[in-house]
Formats: C-alpha cells, structure tokens, sequence
C-alpha cells in the first residue's frame, strides 16, 4: 500500500513495485486517515507512508496501525 498527499510520487513508486513480478500496489491513499482505513480492510504486507501527510500525519498514522493487524 502506497500513502503520500502527492500524487506524482505515488505514481512513481507504483510504476517501480508493479514493473516487479513478485509485488503489487494494493491501494494509494492520500491521507494518513485513507491510509489507516484502507489497512483494516485490506491489511497489507507493506505500507510506504508519507510523514507529513493532511488529516493524520504517517507518524500516528503508523501508531494506528497496530490495531489494523488484530
């Protein structure tokens, strides 16, 4: 799962993960709370996640995280 406020950035980073034959971009959310919402009902692997995002920074947005995986 890709979360990041830009938009050209996730692009970017999905072009590299799909162009690999073993991963997949499950999701792109574009704000720490898309990003918490989206990994409880998805439950990704892996999240790549922006710092400084609007509406919930990655920090704590990755704090809530743990309750995702329960």
């Amino acid at each position: 799962m890709l979360a990041d406020d830009h938009t050209i950035l996730r692009k970017g980073v999905r072009m590299l993960i799909d162009s690999q034959p073993d991963m997949e971009v499950v999701s792109e959310a574009r704000t720490g709370r898309e990003a918490v919402e989206q990994a409880r009902k998805l439950k990704p692997d892996i999240v790549i996640m922006d710092v400084s995002m609007p509406e919930l920074n990655g920090i704590e947005g990755t704090r809530q995280f743990e309750t995702c995986w329960r």
